[in-house]
C-alpha cells in the first residue's frame, strides 16, 4: 500500500474474506523443477484478514459469557460460490440438473474454518501415545484370548499394529502438509471421489469407535451413549444396588462440561485420562514381571507354561481371524490425532512428532502389555466369558491377571482406570463427532446448521447435537438396551477399516499428483517412514482383515452352546456386517443425486489449505553428522 495507515478491511467481488486468526507465512516457489508442465496450477485468491472479534472487556461476565455462544463474524458461505471466485486454471464444473458438487469450494471451507487453534505439542503427545487405549485393550482382549490363544492373539495384534502404523504414517503425511478440518473426511473427498468421502463420513465403526466420513460420524455419535451406559455399569464392581442412572447423568453431564470448555477442555481432559492409562499400563507392566517370577501366594514361578498348557493356539486359523477384528477395534481412536490438525497451534511441528508415538504405543502398551497378559491368564480361563457388559472388569485379563497376586486394592485400581478409559472414550466421542459434522456441513455433506462456529472456536451446532443424542443412554435402565446398540452400532460398524483403507489410498494418489506437479519429497513437512510401499500394505491389509470378517459372520468361532441356532447365527451376520451395504448405499445415492467423479490426478487440488514454509537445505557438514551418530540414535531420531 502506498499510505502507512493500514486500510481497513472490505468484502473483495470475486475474493475471499477470511474471518480467523492465521499466521502469515513466508512462501516462495520450492519446486526444483519449475516446468509443471501440463500440470500446472496457479491458484490464487484476492484476501483480505480480520482478526476474530474480541469481546470488550468492559462488559459483564454475563454478558461476555453469553457473547462468546454467538456465530463467529463472516465466514465463507455453505452453498453456491457466491462471494469467492477460485482462479485455479481448472475446467469449469459441469452442473447436472442444476446439481452439482463443488470440490473446489469445499476444499476452501474446510481449509479456513473458524475452529480454534488452541491445542499444544504435549496434548497431541498424550493424545497420540493413550488415545486408542481402552476397552478393546483392557476387556475385548480377554475374548480375544480365549477364541485364538496366546500365540495367535500377539500374532493379530502385530499385524495389525503394523497395518495400524503404516496408515498412521500415511495420515501424519497428509495433515503435516493439509491441516484442515475433517482431516481424513476431507481427503476422501478431496483425493478420492466426494460421494465416496460422503460415505466415509457417514458411517462410523461400531466395533467401538471408529471412522470413516459420514460414518465417522455415526459412530462416534452411537458410542456416546453407548460408553456413558458402559461406565455407569462399571460402578456395579463396587455396589450394585445403586440405580446406574444416577451415573448416566453425572458422566453426561461433565463429558458435556468438558467439551464445552471448546479444544481447551478436550486437549486437558485427554492430557489426564491418558497420564492415568498409559500409568496403569506401565504399572501392569512392572507388577505383572514381578508375578510372572515370583509366582503366586499359593504357586511358584510361572514362566511359560500357559503357552504349554492349555497350549499356544486355540480354533487354528479361524481363531486367529477373530482377532483381527478386536485388535482392529482395540487400535480405534489413533485418526484423532488427524483430526485435531485443524485446531493444533503449530501443526508442523506438533503432528510429526505425535505420529511417530504410534510405534512406541503398538510396541510397549500393545504387545508388551498382552505378552505379560497371555503369561499369567491361560487362554480357557471362564472368566474371560463371564463378563456381563463390554467393560466389566470381571472379563477383563488385566485385572484377572492382577488378582492372581492375592486379595489386594489393586483389582479395584485396574477398575478404575478401566471406568476412566471409558470416560475418554465418551469425551473422544463428542469430539470426533462435532468436529466430522461440522467439516460434513463445510463440505455440504450435512446441514448447514452443524457449520455453526461460535467465538470461542466451538462447532456448537454439533456438540449440542452430540450432547442430546447423549440422552439415550438413559437407556440403560431398558432390558433391551443392549439389544437396541447392537444394532444401531452395526449400521456403522467395520467402518474404521473403510477409514483406514481411504487414508492409504489418498496417500498413495497424493504422491502421485505431487509428483506429476513436478514438487519433491524434500518440500513435505513429514515424509511418511513407510512410504508408498506402507500404504500399499496398508490397504491391502485392512481388504484382508475385512474380508475376513465375512468369514467369520458365516461361520464365527463358538463361545456359547446356542450360537449354532439359526436365528442366531443370522443376527451374528447381518451384525457384523450390516455396515457394508450401507456404505455401499451412501455412495451411490449421494453418485447418483450429483454425478460426481472420480478425482483424477490432473484436477488434484494439492494447494488450497497447504502448509507452507521456506526450507532450509541440510548443510554438507550436518548431513556429514547425521551420517557419523551412532545405530542407536539414528533410530531414536526416526522413531521420535
Amino acid at each position: 500500500m502506498a499510505s502507512d495507515e493500514p486500510e481497513k478491511p472490505k468484502s473483495i467481488k470475486n475474493g475471499i474474506t477470511y474471518t480467523r486468526d492465521f499466521e502469515v507465512i513466508e512462501m516462495s516457489d520450492l519446486s526444483t523443477n519449475k516446468s509443471r508442465g501440463q500440470f500446472a496450477v496457479a491458484t490464487s485468491y484476492s484476501i483480505t484478514a480480520t482478526p476474530r472479534s474480541r469481546t470488550s472487556r468492559k462488559k459483564s461476565m454475563g454478558r461476555r459469557f453469553v457473547d462468546s455462544f454467538r456465530r463467529v463474524p463472516g465466514g465463507l458461505p455453505i452453498t453456491g460460490n457466491h462471494g469467492y471466485h477460485i482462479n485455479d486454471d481448472l475446467p469449469e464444473i459441469a452442473q447436472a440438473g442444476g446439481r452439482f458438487y463443488d470440490l473446489r469450494a469445499a476444499n476452501v471451507r474446510t481449509a479456513n474454518s473458524a475452529l480454534a487453534r488452541d491445542l499444544k505439542g504435549r496434548h497431541l503427545q498424550m493424545i497420540a501415545i493413550g488415545g486408542s487405549v481402552g476397552t478393546g485393550l483392557f476387556v475385548a482382549s480377554g475374548l480375544a484370548l480365549y477364541q485364538s490363544g496366546p500365540a495367535s492373539m500377539l500374532l493379530a495384534y502385530i499385524m495389525t499394529g503394523a497395518i495400524q502404523f503404516c496408515t498412521m504414517q500415511s495420515l501424519g503425511e497428509l495433515v503435516a502438509i493439509f491441516p484442515v478440518a475433517g482431516s481424513f473426511s476431507a481427503f476422501s473427498s478431496r483425493f478420492l471421489d466426494p460421494s465416496w468421502g460422503f460415505a466415509m463420513g457417514w458411517n462410523l465403526d461400531n466395533n467401538t469407535i471408529a471412522d470413516s466420513d459420514v460414518s465417522y460420524a455415526l459412530q462416534w455419535l452411537f458410542a456416546l451413549p453407548l460408553e456413558i451406559i458402559s461406565g455407569a455399569l462399571t460402578i456395579r464392581y463396587w455396589n450394585a444396588s445403586l440405580n446406574p442412572a444416577i451415573f448416566v447423568t453425572i458422566f453426561l453431564f461433565t463429558i458435556i462440561i468438558i467439551n464445552m470448555f471448546g479444544i481447551k477442555g478436550y486437549g486437558e481432559a485427554e492430557f489426564i485420562f491418558s497420564t492415568v492409562k498409559v500409568t496403569a499400563i506401565v504399572g501392569f507392566i512392572l507388577l505383572g514381571i514381578v508375578i510372572n517370577i515370583g509366582g503366586p501366594p499359593t504357586d511358584g514361578y510361572i514362566g511359560g507354561q500357559y503357552w504349554v498348557n492349555p497350549g499356544p493356539t486355540h480354533n487354528g486359523f479361524k481363531g486367529f481371524c477373530s482377532v483381527l477384528a478386536t485388535s482392529s477395534f482395540s487400535f480405534v481412536g489413533t485418526e484423532l490425532v488427524g483430526l485435531a490438525a485443524a485446531e493444533t497451534a503449530n501443526p508442523r511441528k506438533s503432528l510429526p512428532s505425535a505420529i511417530k508415538q504410534v510405534f512406541w504405543r503398538i510396541a510397549i502398551f500393545y504387545v508388551v502389555s498382552l505378552l505379560l497378559v497371555s503369561l499369567l491368564v491361560p487362554f480357557n480361563e471362564p472368566r474371560l466369558l463371564g463378563g456381563q457388559t463390554s467393560v466389566d472388569a470381571t472379563a477383563s485379563p488385566f485385572v484377572i491377571a492382577v488378582e492372581s497376586a492375592g486379595s489386594t486394592i489393586l483389582p479395584s485400581v485396574m477398575n478404575a482406570v478401566i471406568m476412566i478409559a471409558v470416560l475418554s472414550v465418551g469425551n473422544s466421542a463428542i469430539f470426533g463427532s462435532s468436529r466430522t459434522l461440522a467439516s460434513l456441513a463445510e463440505q455440504s455433506h450435512a446441514p448447514s446448521i452443524f457449520s455453526y462456529v461460535d467465538r470461542k472456536g466451538r462447532p456448537l451446532a454439533a456438540i449440542i447435537f452430540a450432547s442430546i443424542l447423549g440422552l439415550l443412554a438413559y437407556l440403560v435402565n431398558v432390558k433391551v438396551h443392549a439389544e437396541i446398540f447392537d444394532w444401531l452400532m452395526a449400521i456403522c460398524g467395520l467402518s474404521s477399516l473403510f477409514t483406514w483403507g481411504s487414508i492409504c489410498l489418498c496417500h498413495i494418489r497424493f504422491r502421485r499428483a505431487w509428483a506429476a506437479a513436478g514438487h519433491t519429497l524434500n518440500q513435505l513437512p513429514f515424509v511418511s517412514q513407510a512410504g508408498i510401499l506402507g500404504s500399499a500394505l496398508g490397504l491391502i491389509g485392512n481388504i484382508l482383515v475385512l474380508a475376513s470378517q465375512f468369514w467369520m459372520a458365516i461361520s464365527p468361532v463358538q463361545t456359547d452352546p446356542t450360537a449354532g441356532e439359526p436365528g442366531i447365527t443370522a443376527r451374528n451376520f447381518f451384525l457384523k456386517v450390516m455396515a457394508v451395504p450401507i456404505v455401499i448405499i451412501f455412495y451411490i445415492g449421494h453418485k447418483i443425486w450429483f454425478r460426481t467423479n472420480v478425482v483424477d490426478t490432473a484436477s488434484m487440488d494439492i494447494h488450497t489449505g497447504r502448509s507452507f514454509s521456506r526450507i532450509q537445505p541440510m548443510s554438507a557438514e550436518e548431513e556429514e553428522i547425521r551420517r557419523a551418530w551412532p545405530l542407536w540414535k539414528r533410530i531414536y531420531r526416526a522413531l521420535c
